[in-house]
């Protein structure tokens, strides 16, 4: 089930267009917390940064020569580095990756990663 446009927070500044898909996506069928806002901003920065490292490989190949030797376009690691952030990211905001569970009810969401790390009653 998911909510009018605009009936949630705009997109941080700067975001691309894929980016800003994202965001209005998540937005769209979820209801974010500020904390879960933050991490979709982050993970929407993530998206930009990972379609820029991605052209920067296409255009100069995944190979780089430089003092005697050749090596892995250091732009391949960093996207690396952003598609397994943006991964965890959507996993710790439990977003469903793919198909939906046929279980799952319709905009279904399970409970956020926040009660996992709660502390627990103290020494007496």
């Amino acid at each position: 089930m998911g909510r009018s446009l605009h009936a949630y927070p705009e997109a941080a500044e700067g975001l691309r267009a894929v980016a800003r898909r994202l965001w209005n996506a998540v937005q769209a069928e979820f209801e974010l917390g500020e904390h879960e806002r933050a991490l979709l901003t982050a993970m929407c920065r993530q998206v930009d940064r990972l379609d820029e490292l991605e052209a920067l490989i296409t255009a100069e190949g995944l190979m780089v020569c430089g003092h005697g030797t050749v090596k892995m376009h250091p732009a391949v690691v960093e996207a690396r580095q952003s598609a397994i952030a943006v991964a965890r990211i959507g996993a710790a905001l439990r977003l469903p990756a793919g198909e939906e569970d046929e279980d799952a009810q319709p905009g279904q969401r399970w409970a956020g990663v926040r009660g996992v790390y709660q502390i627990r009653g103290g020494a007496a």
